[in-house]
């Protein structure tokens, strides 16, 4: 393909990359509702073999449905995900609550000798039937964890994908092993994101209009 081949319509590049990730993703081994979900975590990183690391609880998909449909706040770890989630989708006007640059942050985080962005969830006041997305932060994903055992009210889904390697793969085998009963979706391993925690949302969304 030459330089001046490449395609322009934004229509049918976004056409043609959901054609190909149906072709050659393996998508009829999933549940009916984690499909448009998968489909998106595949596009937003280009590689069909993040599904084998793709987990989720039985009711994930259905019951972050009908939490958007209800009208429940999403809490993201860091703005990048906040910023990736679609909102003109979500049915509900749902809020979108990033806590991290609270001015409040920083000296909780000191004096609870954690991470800004574990600090940042113990401001995320409305966590029962709420959807929690994580992108970036290990330490988020398990002070997630520990507060619902400590009460503080139980998320319809977890959204949990952290990248990287110091806690990523640790926190979201925490979160598919809880004992907590959380629904969540998670891609084990160091692979994660922003983009990819907010696909998962929009995957979810395509399902709110039916």
């Amino acid at each position: 393909m030459s330089v001046a081949d490449y395609i322009k319509d934004p229509a049918e590049i976004y056409k043609q990359s959901f054609a190909t990730v149906e072709r050659e993703a393996e998508l009829d081994k999933l549940p009916v509702e984690m499909r448009p979900v998968a489909t998106r975590l595949i596009h937003s990183c280009g590689m069909i073999d993040v599904i084998d690391d793709l987990e989720f609880s039985r009711h994930a998909a259905s019951n972050g449905k009908a939490a958007l449909l209800s009208g429940c706040p999403i809490y993201t770890d860091v703005e990048m995900v906040k910023a990736g989630i679609i909102e003109k989708f979500l049915p509900k006007n749902n809020k979108l609550l990033c806590t991290l640059n609270g001015s409040q942050v920083p000296k909780h985080a000191k004096e609870g000798c954690n991470t800004r962005s574990a600090a940042a969830v113990d401001f995320w006041d409305e966590l029962e039937g709420s959807i929690v997305v994580i992108g970036n932060a290990p330490t988020a994903l398990f002070r997630v964890l520990e507060r619902v055992e400590d009460g503080a009210g139980k998320p319809a889904l977890v959204v949990g994908i952290p990248v990287g390697f110091i806690g990523a793969a640790e926190s979201k085998q925490a979160l598919s092993q809880n004992t907590s009963g959380l629904e969540f979706i998670t891609v084990h391993g160091r692979r994660g994101g922003s983009a990819m925690a907010s696909s998962v949302v929009n995957g979810i969304t395509v399902g709110t209009n039916t």
